[in-house]
């Protein structure tokens, strides 16, 4: 089984910054990226697991449920994974995520 804690912890870092960030950081884009995060992240874990079905797409909860968003995508994430790469590749996204959100 694929240990998947990397992943967790940088999610986990991010929706803890979101958390912890102003009202007016949310509003200046931090909540934004979040959301695109996890849509990416689910539509990633929605090709997994049915690859043959065109992905839903994560709705738009309004800025402070962004960080829970990314959670639940992540987690989502996670149980599919197949290999180092693909795990490495999520990580990736996340970080870069959290850089663009300034948070």
């Amino acid at each position: 089984m694929l240990d998947t804690t990397p992943l967790t912890r940088a999610v986990d870092h991010f929706a803890d910054r979101l958390r912890a960030a102003p009202q007016s950081r949310l509003q200046r884009g931090a909540a934004a990226e979040a959301l695109a995060l996890a849509r990416e992240l689910a539509r990633r874990a929605q090709r997994l697991e049915e690859p043959d079905t065109e992905p839903r797409e994560m709705p738009d909860a309004g800025m402070f449920a962004a960080a829970d968003q990314i959670m639940v995508a992540a987690n989502d994430l996670a149980i599919v994974l197949r290999n180092e790469a693909e795990l490495a590749e999520a990580v990736g996204l996340v970080e870069e995520a959290q850089r663009r959100a300034a948070v």
